[in-house]
């Protein structure tokens, strides 16, 4: 099996005003993706809802050792909202699962991971 992990940007802003009827069925979009990865033979091996980026600190290496700031690394609108970690042999079904949260999330990222003990995946 190859592992893939599932990137969820999001606006927080709009998580954050939403109602919690929408926020139910964002969570039952998440339990859909679920249900489904199960079915077709996909394994979840991790995976979580983060945090508000406003909590997020980014470390750097200075010349007089390392500097902390608070805040998100990018300055953008879109954070990374929340991951999930996938085995699977069958990237492409992946794919067509991982529309089930594009319709809610307006698009996800793929993203194969590093396969240290001999080769890339």
């Amino acid at each position: 099996m190859t592992e893939y992990v599932v990137l969820l940007p999001g606006n927080e802003s709009a998580w954050e005003s939403a109602t919690e009827e929408q926020r139910s069925e964002t969570y039952a979009r998440h339990g859909e993706f679920a249900r489904l990865l199960a079915e077709r033979g996909h394994t979840v091996t991790g995976g979580s809802e983060l945090t508000h980026s406003r909590g997020a600190r980014v470390v750097r290496s200075g010349g007089d050792g390392v500097v902390v700031t608070e805040g998100p690394y990018a300055e953008t609108v879109e954070q990374l909202t929340g991951f999930y970690v996938v085995d699977t042999d069958d990237l492409d079904d992946l794919l067509q699962v991982a529309g089930v949260l594009a319709g809610v999330e307006g698009a996800v990222e793929v993203r194969g991971t590093v396969d240290h003990s001999g080769g890339a995946a």
